[in-house]
């Protein structure tokens, strides 16, 4: 831990608050539902598959790669 944040944790209000992973776990358990559709997706050899959050179409990364560059739309799986 640098200076910086050790500084900054020193000085939190409300240290309570520090250990919350109440948003990570939610992140972390979407994040792996998310890959498990993703991989899902390029097994069965599908270039897009439905984000479980929005409803919306994503494209995998095997797909993106294919089209040889980014189209700047910050999509989940660019590998640009």
């Amino acid at each position: 831990m640098t200076k910086q944040e050790n500084h900054r944790m020193n000085n939190y209000e409300d240290k309570s608050e520090l250990s919350d992973n109440s948003e990570f776990d939610k992140n972390f358990e979407l994040h792996k539902i998310i890959m498990a559709l993703h991989n899902k997706a390029i097994e069965n050899n599908e270039d897009t598959y439905i984000d479980p959050e929005t409803g919306y179409q994503v494209f995998t990364a095997k797909f993106l790669l294919e089209r040889e560059n980014c189209c700047g739309c910050d999509c989940r799986h660019c590998p640009y």
